[in-house]
């Protein structure tokens, strides 16, 4: 009966790998999804536009036309 106790937890051990295995194939459970929610106040003060103002840029065409 000793053998047999033997191949008890070499069986049990080979069918929660096997169940281990599967439930990874159907594990859906996608991680940034749900934690990655974009940059933060500190990403912002770093890369903030400076000098950005409400009034396109023409170039100095404004002028032109007066």
């Amino acid at each position: 009966m000793a053998s047999k106790s033997r191949k008890t937890p070499g069986f049990s051990r080979d069918v929660a790998e096997l169940v281990g295995a599967l439930r990874s194939l159907v594990d859906h459970y996608r991680p940034e999804l749900h934690y990655m929610r974009g940059p933060g106040p500190k990403w912002r003060a770093k890369h903030a536009r400076t000098g950005v103002t409400a009034e396109p840029d023409l170039g100095g065409m404004v002028n032109a036309s007066a």
